[in-house]
């Protein structure tokens, strides 16, 4: 019977279990292993879950510690023993011992990131015995990723480190070990670190180790378990520097001094400062075990002996077993992993609130993903086809028709339309109806001054279609000009007629220049159209299959738009062949401008007292006088209005300018007048037509027989319109790939969500 020691736990039998299988663990902390260790088994990768790494540097007692806690027997050799990560799951059961073990393939042969897989290795193993054999086949098959898994089952010849295909792997093996006398607990065991290879190494493997022992460690909810070997000098093991990198404070990691019988004479108290926590201090301390020797397992040492002989050593040896009671505690095994499952189960507990959320936004996130993808192929293939592009053609016709949206296709051309209509006017002759000498400014038009322009704003962003006339006094078709074309057109008129042909040179002047912005209006229209044709086809097209069937939608599309566009041309050039032979059955628009235009030359050029008295007058809307007249102007304006009355003339006064003596120039201002008329009548009708020739054949046209042409054009009406419509709607491998990928990924967010609504119910 061993002497009693404080802190020192009573030596378990084999039939009470191994490790942390202590029946003493309370339900909440059995409960919190357990959720973890289902969150683990789910697969998922993309959460920092609670877990613990035991790292070390090369022969530091890793493989030892691990045995020690799981109960089983790990393969050892010369040199590093663990050349990839070796994960252990440990779980509750009330079933027989069983262990299953898989590879985790991360990587490809060349280390580069690869799609995960996990390969079952064998089947599940019921005796303890055969772990370590197993296991040995399963790293060696890590190590040698060309060829097959499986035939290292069969198949082991004995292989040095150096004869494999790689030195070490971040791929893993995994072990699934569950029983009924088997805790719940994940960890896992990393390669140690090296200082140095070997002749036949590779100089890459140190920083491989680090890299592979960093991407655990670095984890905020990791817990290190720290191993360092007493028989070596501490600052020289690589792990301590490692560690205290990524958790300087030392609050998430656990120190274990091993090889404590190894100890140079005279070095006790150095090593006694760690379990004291004085050196290298740690929030959860400084633990020492004792495990046994290489010849020691050679002789078939069990567990419970195991234990029983680590317990002897600390109570005997020196100083151990004189070291304070309240450190007593940090000695053995035992207490060790007591507090490892009191550390992980605490830790798990207050990272639940951080999983809830972080498996909430993972999820999302990836429906998200899953949602930007394609529509996912349809059993239906021609009924999926013709459905989009029955949508299609139904929004076309929506957006031809005109929506109210502030970006829609009439939105977006109705500011040309304004210019071109404004780009005809600014086409009018100017005539000038005074001779060449006068400097005058030519007076505003005031019976046209409800065609001012439109407000600044609604231009913007439109390109004059002519560039804006900035007409200087000498600018302009002089009223002398336009007499001396007339008399030489004249042959034989009467002396008071002159030809048609006369107006009709100065009509055509004005026309010819209406097809440059014809054109442009057309050109804008046209490229308004293409390109929401374009998006409105990627919308609908965009993510169908492999890409094909938007390339052939597009230039089915195209060529339609195309062909509308070669009828609006057409229908354009109608219409400027039109208003090259002047005419107009609007007499009664035409009389009015031809009598006000007239009216208005007339006033410029007589510029005697009376006749601006006469174009200036207004009669007086009260008894007094007008100011801008005297009471004698007044009295024989009303006089001469009511003679004229008398006689049977209905005469008002702003026709009294008419009755001042016929001038010289009339012909040529008859000429101006009606040409000018003219002017107003066509440049209005040219102005509403082109504009509804193009929304009439390229706009509203564009959707006439769009959906026959996609129909046609893409072959869906044949014999082979199933094939074309799989071919169609089959997607390309790369989508396939992240489809399963995300679905993947999505079961096991849905699985792991579903363990942890369980933990509450």
């Amino acid at each position: 019977m061993l002497p009693s020691t404080p802190g020192a736990d009573l030596t378990p039998s084999e039939d009470n279990g191994v490790g942390l299988s202590d029946s003493t663990l309370s339900q909440h902390r059995r409960k919190m292993l357990d959720l973890i260790n289902r969150l683990h088994t789910t697969g998922l990768t993309d959460m920092d879950l609670p877990m613990i790494a035991v790292i070390g540097s090369q022969s530091a007692g890793k493989s030892s510690l691990i045995e020690s806690i799981s109960g089983i027997t790990l393969p050892r050799s010369a040199g590093t023993c663990t050349r990839c990560p070796t994960e252990c799951k440990l779980s509750r059961s009330e079933d027989s011992w069983k262990c299953l073990v898989k590879l985790h393939i991360t990587t490809g042969p060349s280390g580069q990131p690869c799609d995960v897989r996990t390969i079952p290795f064998g089947s599940p193993i019921t005796d303890k015995d055969d772990v370590e054999d197993r296991i040995r086949r399963a790293q060696r098959a890590i190590l040698n990723p060309s060829t097959e898994p499986q035939k290292f089952l069969y198949e082991l010849e004995d292989q040095t480190a150096e004869q494999a295909e790689l030195s070490f792997s971040k791929n893993c093996v995994s072990l699934s070990i569950s029983g009924k006398d088997v805790a719940d607990l994940s960890f896992v065991d990393l390669p140690g670190l090296i200082a140095s290879v070997g002749s036949a190494g590779k100089t890459g493997d140190i920083d491989l180790v680090k890299g592979l022992v960093t991407s655990y460690i670095e984890k905020p909810s990791c817990v290190i378990l720290l191993t360092v070997t007493c028989e070596t000098d501490f600052e020289n093991q690589g792990a301590h520097h490692l560690t205290k990198k990524h958790d300087p404070e030392g609050k998430r990691t656990v120190g274990v001094l091993t090889k404590p019988d190894r100890i140079p004479p005279g070095e006790e108290s150095m090593w006694l400062n760690f379990i004291r926590n004085e050196k290298e201090p740690l929030v959860n301390h400084w633990y020492c075990v004792k495990q046994p020797g290489s010849q020691t397992l050679q002789s078939g040492i069990s567990w419970a002996e195991a234990r029983n002989e680590e317990n002897t050593f600390f109570a005997l040896t020196q100083p151990w077993s004189s070291l304070e009671p309240q450190y007593q505690k940090f000695l053995r095994t035992s207490n060790l992993t007591e507090r490892l499952s009191t550390i992980l189960s605490e830790l798990i507990a207050k990272r639940l609130p951080e999983i809830h959320k972080e498996l909430y936004n993972i999820l999302r996130k990836t429906q998200d993903e899953m949602r930007k993808l394609p529509k996912a192929p349809s059993t239906d293939p021609v009924g999926e086809v013709w459905g989009i592009i029955g949508q299609f053609s139904k929004q076309l016709f929506q957006r031809l028709e005109g929506t109210p949206d502030q970006d829609g296709i009439l939105q977006t051309i109705r500011p040309h339309q304004q210019e071109f209509k404004r780009a005809v006017r600014e086409t009018a002759p100017r005539f000038i109806p005074w001779a060449k000498g006068e400097i005058r400014e030519l007076p505003a038009i005031d019976f046209l001054a409800n065609e001012e322009d439109e407000p600044q704003k609604s231009r913007e962003g439109v390109h004059p279609m002519l560039t804006p006339r900035s007409p200087t006094p000498q600018s302009g078709i002089y009223i002398e000009d336009v007499l001396s074309h007339a008399q030489r057109a004249r042959t034989r008129e009467l002396p008071d007629n002159y030809p048609f042909i006369v107006q009709e040179t100065y009509i055509k002047e004005f026309t010819e220049k209406w097809e440059t912005p014809s054109q442009i209006l057309f050109d804008e229209v046209y490229d308004i159209l293409k390109n929401d044709l374009s998006v409105l086809v990627h919308e609908h097209f965009g993510k169908m299959g492999r890409g094909g069937a938007l390339h052939s939608v597009l230039m089915i599309v195209n060529e339609h738009l195309d062909k509308a566009a070669k009828q609006a041309r057409e229908k354009i050039n109608w219409l400027l062949e039109l208003e090259k032979a002047p005419t107009t059955l609007n007499v009664h628009y035409y009389s009015d401008y031809k009598i006000k235009f007239l009216g208005y030359y007339k006033g410029c050029r007589d510029r005697e007292e009376l006749t601006t008295k006469l174009q200036n007058y207004r009669a007086p809307t009260t008894m007094h006088t007008s100011p801008n007249h005297g009471q004698a102007f007044h009295q024989g304006i009303q006089k001469a209005l009511t003679g004229l009355t008398e006689i049977g003339l209905s005469v008002q006064a702003s026709d009294l300018p008419k009755l001042l003596p016929v001038d010289p120039m009339e012909p040529a201002l008859l000429i101006m007048a009606g040409v000018r008329a003219y002017f107003q009548v066509a440049y209005k009708r040219f102005a509403d037509m082109v504009p509804l020739a193009i929304d009439y054949e390229i706009v509203r046209g564009l959707h006439k027989d769009m959906e026959q042409a996609l129909l046609d054009g893409l072959s869906l009406t044949g014999p082979d319109a199933y094939v074309r419509c799989q071919l169609m709607v089959q997607e390309h491998s790369s989508v396939a790939s992240k489809r399963t990928e995300l679905q993947k990924k999505l079961d096991r967010l849905n699985a792991a969500s579903l363990e942890l609504r369980k933990l509450f119910v």
